[in-house]
């Protein structure tokens, strides 16, 4: 997906500040489901479900500026029992052959109410690998 770098997201030195990075990652997720034809968080809650964050890491290789255009690439790389692995690159347009960025996001499937681990639906896992062209990996343990 595309983003533009917008002023209130540098510092001083029109350098993006770390935090923001992050919100690119959010971005990233909501258009994963958007693209895969997930309405979220509507069509979790529909299942009485949602995901929560569990893990985000967040590796920098290289500075984004005020007034770049990133590109920012997410998947689902891993497909647990209750968990996902989003990982998500951001470069600066169409200069793949240096990442700037690069995240993992660990979601965990879960009753919104009792905020309690839930397997991922059987009709959700077809969707993932449905949209995606890579497949997914497959957990091996319970998570």
């Amino acid at each position: 997906m595309p983003l533009r770098v917008r002023w209130a997201e540098v510092d001083k030195q029109a350098v993006v500040f770390n935090a923001h990075y992050l919100l690119y990652c959010d971005v990233c997720v909501t258009e994963y489901w958007r693209a895969a034809g997930v309405r979220y968080p509507d069509d979790f809650v529909s299942q009485g479900s949602d995901l929560f964050v569990r893990k985000s890491t967040v590796e920098y290789f290289s500075a984004a500026y005020y007034d770049d255009e990133l590109e920012i690439c997410g998947r689902i790389a891993r497909l647990g029992t209750s968990s996902m692995q989003f990982v998500v690159e951001m470069y600066r347009r169409r200069q793949y052959e240096a990442v700037l960025v690069t995240a993992e996001l660990i979601y965990v499937h879960a009753d919104p109410i009792s905020r309690q681990a839930s397997p991922v639906p059987n009709t959700m896992r077809e969707r993932i690998r449905a949209f995606e062209t890579v497949t997914p990996e497959q957990a091996t343990h319970a998570n």
